[in-house]
């Protein structure tokens, strides 16, 4: 029987998120603040990588975007 190799998950930075979403950094940073108005318990939480320094799980992210597209299809 053949191994399965494992992947490490693509982390992706803020700016990536951004470009890939489209989005502002503020929009990112609402999102995930519970005390904000446009706070998204769906939005995947950074995970923190060092000083100052976060990223994001590229699946989740992916993931985050297929939940959306499928709410916008059921919506319409």
């Amino acid at each position: 029987m053949a191994a399965q190799l494992q992947t490490a998950p693509t982390i992706l930075r803020r700016k990536q998120v951004e470009q890939r979403l489209s989005i502002s950094r503020t929009t990112i940073y609402s999102r995930i603040n519970p005390k904000s108005q446009h706070y998204d318990p769906t939005f995947p939480k950074p995970i923190d990588l060092g000083y100052r320094s976060v990223g994001w799980i590229e699946s989740e992210i992916d993931a985050w975007i297929a939940s959306r597209i499928a709410a916008s299809r059921a919506a319409a």
